[in-house]
Formats: C-alpha cells, sequence, structure tokens
C-alpha cells in the first residue's frame, strides 16, 4: 500500500479551489502536499455534511490508507461481508456476492461502510496544514484569463489554476465550456435517513441485518432500496430511490422529506422493509440530476479546470461518485508534484483529462445502466434479470466452496470489478508520467 510520494515541486504554483466537498480537500491536501499554495473557498459558512452512509470501494481505500488514514477508517466504519440483492414484495434473494476478505484478496484493498461526516472530517484533517479555507465565500464569477474569482462579497482572488469542485450545479463548468449548461434530471430522487440498530436489534426480524453486516438492496418496479450498517454498527443506513416529484430542483443534500410520504412510495414491498421505514423518524430527500460527458475539462487559458462533480457527475446506482472526484485528486496531486514550469501547466491539465476522462465516462455510463436494470417492471425483462443474477450467485457459492466457475457471465462480471476496484490512480498518474511525462513536458 506504501508508494514514493512524488514531490515537492521545484515550482510553488497557486491553487484556488471552488467546493470544499470530498473532492476539494482532496484535491487540497494531494496539491499541497505536493508543494503548492492552495486556497479553498466554500459557499458554506461551516464545514459540514448532512449525508448519511458512503461506500468506499477498494479504488478509493487504497488512497487513503497510502495517506495515513487506514486506522482511523477502521475504527469508524464497517466492513461489509457480502452483498444480497432482494425481491422487493418477497424478499427472496436473487443475488449474492460474497465479499469481506475477498475484497482484500482479489483487490488489494478492503470495501468499507462510513457516514460520509466521518470520511470528511478525515480529509479535512490531512488537507488543513496545506491550505487556507475561506468559509461563506460564494464565487460569483471568474475571469479565465487573469485567473481571477470573485466572491459575493466582492473580494477578488488571483491564481495560478482555478479548479471547480462545485458539484453538478458548478459554476466553474460553464466558465470553462462558456456558455450556461443546466443538469438534467434523472426522473428520480433518493430519500435518506438512518436509524439507530439499538432498535432494529429488539426485533428478531431486523436484527440479522445487524449481526452479519452486508449491503442489502431490494429492487422493484421504478425503485430500489440500498441498505447497510456504518460507524461500528450503531447505525443502518437506508438510500430510497423513487420518481421524483419535484420536491427540489437543485442540487441540494439536507431538504426534509415527507415520512409519510416515504413510505407511501414503498407499499406493498416486504414485511421487513415496512419495519425498516417504520423506525425512520425523519427524511432528508436528494434529487438525482445528471449531466452528459463534456468534451473538455480545461479552460483554452490553462487557467481553469474542472474535477467531480463538476465535470462528471455520478449517478449513486454504482457507489463510485467519491472515488472518482478523489482519484481526480489524487492525479493531480502526482502531474503537479512534477511542474517545472508555467508552459507547462496546461499540457499537465490536459493529460489530467485524458487520464480520467475514459474511466470516468466508462462509470459515469455503467450508472445510467444500473438505473434501468434496477428498476425494471415485472415482466420478461426482470425475469431475465434475475436469472442473470442467480447465475452469478450460484457462481459465488460455488467459489465459496472452492470450485470453478460455470457462467461467463460470472466472469464477465469479475472483470468489471477486476477494473473498477483495482485501479490506482497515483500509480496510474506516475505511470504516465514515466511513459510520457517527461517527453511531453520537456519540449516546452
Amino acid at each position: 500500500m506504501t508508494m514514493p510520494v512524488s514531490g515537492p515541486t521545484s515550482l510553488r504554483l497557486h491553487f484556488a479551489i471552488v467546493g470544499c466537498g470530498l473532492g476539494g480537500l482532496a484535491a487540497a491536501y494531494c496539491l499541497g502536499r505536493a508543494g503548492h499554495s492552495v486556497s479553498v473557498f466554500e459557499k458554506a459558512p461551516s464545514i459540514e455534511d448532512v449525508g448519511a452512509g458512503i461506500q468506499v470501494s477498494p479504488n478509493l481505500s487504497c488512497l487513503l490508507i497510502r495517506w495515513g488514514l487506514g486506522e482511523e477508517l477502521r475504527q469508524v466504519s464497517v466492513k461489509p461481508q457480502s452483498i444480497t440483492l432482494r425481491r422487493y414484495e418477497t424478499g427472496h434473494r436473487v443475488g449474492w456476492t460474497k465479499w469481506g476478505e475477498n475484497m482484500d484478496r482479489d483487490y488489494g484493498s478492503a470495501y468499507y461502510h462510513l457516514h460520509r461526516a466521518d470520511l470528511l472530517d478525515m480529509l479535512l484533517k490531512i488537507a488543513s496544514p496545506y491550505m487556507d479555507l475561506y468559509l461563506n465565500s460564494r464565487v460569483v464569477s471568474v475571469d479565465p484569463a487573469l485567473g481571477e474569482l470573485t466572491l459575493q462579497s466582492g473580494r477578488k482572488f488571483r491564481a495560478d489554476v482555478i479548479l471547480g469542485a462545485d458539484g453538478v450545479n458548478s459554476l466553474i463548468r460553464e466558465v470553462v465550456i462558456g456558455h450556461p449548461d443546466k443538469p438534467m434530471s434523472t426522473g428520480d430522487a433518493a430519500y435518506r435517513a438512518t436509524i439507530p440498530t439499538s432498535e432494529m436489534c429488539k426485533d428478531p426480524d431486523l436484527k440479522p441485518f445487524v449481526d452479519y453486516p452486508e449491503v442489502t438492496g431490494w429492487i422493484g418496479p421504478g425503485r430500489h432500496i440500498v441498505g447497510y450498517c456504518i460507524r461500528d454498527r450503531r447505525e443502518y443506513n437506508l438510500v430510497m430511490v423513487h420518481p421524483d416529484r419535484g420536491a427540489a430542483r437543485a442540487e441540494a443534500y439536507d431538504v426534509p422529506g415527507s415520512v409519510q410520504r416515504m413510505k407511501a412510495d414503498f407499499v406493498g414491498w416486504e414485511p421487513r422493509v415496512q419495519k425498516l421505514l417504520g423506525l425512520v423518524s425523519h427524511t432528508l430527500i436528494w434529487p438525482l440530476f445528471d449531466r452528459d460527458p463534456l468534451d473538455t475539462w480545461v479552460h483554452p487559458s490553462g487557467r481553469v479546470a474542472l474535477m467531480g462533480d463538476a465535470c462528471h457527475p455520478m449517478l449513486p446506482y454504482v457507489a463510485q461518485g467519491s472515488a472518482m472526484a478523489v482519484e481526480d485528486a489524487a492525479v493531480l496531486g502526482v502531474l503537479f508534484s512534477r511542474v517545472t514550469s508555467r508552459q507547462q501547466v496546461l499540457p499537465l491539465l490536459r493529460a489530467y483529462q485524458n487520464l480520467r476522462y475514459p474511466r470516468t465516462t466508462a462509470t459515469q455510463l455503467a450508472a445510467r445502466a444500473n438505473q434501468k436494470i434496477f428498476h425494471l417492471s415485472d415482466g420478461p425483462e426482470q425475469e431475465a434479470r434475475d436469472s442473470s443474477m442467480r447465475e452469478a450467485m450460484e457462481d459465488s457459492l460455488r467459489e465459496e466452496r472452492g470450485e470453478p466457475s460455470r457462467f461467463e457471465s460470472a466472469e464477465n462480471a469479475k472483470e468489471k470489478n477486476r477494473t473498477q476496484f483495482c485501479y490506482d490512480a497515483e500509480a496510474e498518474a506516475e505511470e504516465w508520467w514515466r511513459t510520457s511525462g517527461e517527453s511531453v513536458t520537456s519540449k516546452l
């Protein structure tokens, strides 16, 4: 898990990062550690995350562990032992895959569940020594030729590079592409809630969800639910995706939802789902917006670039949004640890986009595909989906018994997981520098 840290750079640049979420903080850490000056501008008056659970796959955990967060990660997380997919109205299992230590063995790092706020705190801790943080500082305009941003207060700042880490409703995105560009509705929204597991343990039907931590997904027509334990199994996280009624028309993570309406959205789902929803005291609603992949993430001036949801927003159907943003930060950190001339900035930003674009686009499209797959109406397509899932489950059970795989579809699924989970963003950037970077930048 260790790897040589590039830097510090021989040329200290000033980076202004707009947005103090997971991606923005990771970028502040990676670029600051590389020797650059970093200013972070956040419109909120304080750093807090009202989000609930987050899934940290091996491609993300390997970076966090390398950055010294392994012990904290283990203390506040839960390691899911498997993933189970269930039929919505009966709860019958249609899919199952062993996770747990298999993740470490097969992909080189662990899969964790934790509270998003805990991960934000971890990244804030390691980024703070490397950044100047400006809270209550909404950016209202950017001059890409000057590398200048203006705050709502009227105060102006200049930087060598402005990074837009400002989410799916990114202002910086519109600067980069040169025209207004609003996100599009997916037609879905998600209720989010956490339940004290002490309450679940009082019910023999719900206690197994706590005793044996795993990802449980219930899939049904137009809807699905995902549940898993967080915070050392003290809380149970629920994400309940359903058709959007237009409760909120912008990116928002703290819009109160109606518990009564939430329950009405899942009438007819199996008894354990009804019991879980009965323990929800309050819920937040999160409208799910999307964007098509951009042609470019980098302004022609070489002074402004995008990262995270600002350029490749991820729907939550593959649990990779945060991982993709942090991977962006890791690649930027490695590339800009090598910079020796201001003339190299634009080529390095373009190299960052070229390294990241195929992977993030493929992940975006996979998330869109899962939206349809999870929400199939009952009928022939749904039956074919469930049959394929059962084949993969049978293969997983054979593997646990030490028997060989029988189905090509199961092998294809494993290969997709290897592509997603074995990726090491820092190693990829180091490899690019070794094979191409010096020749690209030495010509300038």
